[in-house]
């Protein structure tokens, strides 16, 4: 019989190796690229992050390359060298290397290159392999830092994180994008967003924050659209208008850049991604956008933002403002989900804003209706059956602070960040209207 609880497997530590000039180390890699010269060869490792360059002679090494290749798997010890030449600034003088695997087939594309340089189909079909390249392993690392910067900042201000369920009874968000599925020979539906449980944890938590998978049976085919992503959501109670929760969202975004700054260098290196400032967000109504888009002549009968006014909205704000985030608020309410709450003065418009990056939509948010007679009143006025709705309705029922909150697209966030032109490179196995594999 064995028990846990012994020595833990440890990966290797490049800032420890850099430390230590001259000593030996053991790395566990993969076989990034081989590169013979006439007397030695370089032999270049992958590790989860990282890529350690080694130097392979048969007078230094008591081993033989024979069988090495790109692809295998295998565990070297080598003697750290100070070379400034060198990506961590040292190289491994190769003592010892033994072959723990072999691929049974060589790689169907340039893993070794900077970028793969295929097409985007290719490398979604061949998504195993393309994510070994480390530009396109870079992406997701990123994605790591976005959601650890998003998570810690909302640790930090007293939210609790959630985990609710994506099997749901109903569609928060109304309308027939909505995959729906046989639960035990009821009809069930994959959850739009957690609106209604993050809503209902406000009662319990104040602060509730969640990172999960979002659904939208959408039969979009475009360069900003997926069927399934990941939705960064936060809802915060005792709030006085929804401008709290995009000041919120303005300390957390720049809390998430400067963490990424301070954590992720490699990644932003690999990338060359440049970092937005933000000092602050400036902000638009619907109606001062539509002006600003259409040069003061408005929109007959517009009632949401396309494309091509969001790429309007950003280069505006930019040249305004200097900033490449802009808010828009007070969406016509015949737009918007039942659960926002209506402008006091001006029923048309909501209580509900989009945040806008370098020219698409990243986050749509806004203030939720609170009271039970409100609630079923707006219910009621679009149509809908609040029977239908009744656990729902419960939160309000039994009393809910004044709340609201916001949901951000991961995916869009990152492709906006890296500079992607398809949503489809942030997404490590995108589904779409015509992918389901790998």
């Amino acid at each position: 019989m064995k028990l846990s609880g012994g020595e833990l497997l440890k990966e290797f530590d490049v800032a420890a190796a850099k430390e230590n000039i001259g000593s030996e180390v053991e790395i566990s890699a993969c076989v990034h690229k081989v590169r013979q010269m006439s007397e030695f060869a370089f032999v270049v490792f992958r590790t989860g992050r990282h890529l350690i360059q080694s130097v392979y002679s048969a007078d230094e090494c008591e081993d033989s390359l024979d069988g090495i290749k790109e692809g295998c798997y295998v565990k070297a010890v080598g003697e750290v060298k100070a070379d400034n030449r060198a990506s961590h600034g040292f190289e491994l003088i190769l003592r010892k290397i033994s072959l723990l695997s072999s691929p049974k087939d060589d790689y169907p594309l340039t893993v070794s290159h900077k970028k793969l340089g295929c097409s985007l189909d290719v490398n979604l079909d061949l998504r195993s392999v393309a994510l070994r390249n480390p530009y396109e392993r870079a992406i997701f690392k990123l994605q790591e830092g976005v959601t650890a910067g998003f998570r810690n900042f909302m640790m930090e201000n007293g939210f609790t994180e959630i985990h609710s369920p994506k099997i749901v009874a109903s569609g928060a968000e109304g309308g027939a994008n909505i995959f729906s599925l046989d639960y035990f020979g009821k009809e069930a539906y994959l959850a739009q967003s957690p609106q209604f449980y993050k809503q209902t944890a406000v009662a319990f938590f104040d602060r509730v924050f969640e990172v999960a998978p979002v659904y939208r049976a959408e039969h979009h085919s475009t360069s900003r659209h997926l069927n399934e992503y990941i939705g960064l959501d936060f809802e915060m109670g005792f709030i006085n208008d929804m401008y709290d929760v995009m000041n919120m969202e303005t300390a957390m975004l720049k809390f998430m850049l400067a963490y990424l700054e301070e954590h992720y260098k490699q990644e932003l290196d690999i990338l060359k991604v440049e970092l937005p400032v933000i000092n602050a967000i400036p902000s638009v109504t619907f109606l001062e956008a539509i002006d600003i888009v259409s040069g003061g002549k408005g929109g007959r009968n517009k009632f949401d933002l396309d494309p091509d006014d969001e790429i309007a909205l950003c280069k505006y704000a930019e040249k305004e403002f200097g900033s490449e985030f802009i808010f828009v608020t007070h969406f016509p309410s015949a737009k918007r989900p039942f659960y926002v709450m209506d402008d006091k003065e001006d029923s048309r418009v909501a209580y509900s804003f989009d945040l806008l990056f370098r020219g698409l939509e990243i986050t749509t948010g806004g203030q939720r209706i609170h009271d039970y007679n409100e609630q079923v009143a707006k219910m009621q006025s679009m149509g809908l059956d609040p029977e239908e709705f009744a656990s729902y309705l419960d939160i309000h029922k039994y009393g809910m602070p004044p709340h609201g909150g916001l949901g951000l697209g991961l995916e869009r966030l990152v492709m906006k960040l890296v500079g992607l032109k398809n949503i489809r490179m942030a997404s490590m196995f995108p589904r779409d209207i015509n992918r389901l594999e790998p």
